[in-house]
């Protein structure tokens, strides 16, 4: 599917995504996106949030809180054995 519309350009160069492909594409206030200009136009990328992904996408490793304990007890050797 297909979403366009034309928009005007406000003051300050201000540009409102209209609802539907806000939507369609993730983008709410406070997300932060990207820029690109290729052959004369404007993409516009939305960035994942980090902690979006965390959450609620499938997890792909798994550690145990023994191996986090370990590796914590290692770093903390390293760095305080001076």
């Amino acid at each position: 599917m297909v979403l366009s519309a034309k928009v005007r350009v406000g003051k300050k160069n201000i540009l409102y995504v209209p609802k539907g492909i806000a939507e369609a594409v993730g983008l709410r206030e406070g997300r932060i996106v990207k820029l690109t200009v290729e052959k004369g136009r404007i993409i516009i990328e939305v960035i994942p949030d980090p902690f979006e992904l965390a959450l609620d996408y499938p997890k792909f490793a798994k550690t145990s809180f023994e191996e986090i304990e370990k590796e914590s007890e290692e770093l903390q050797y390293e760095i305080l054995k001076d």
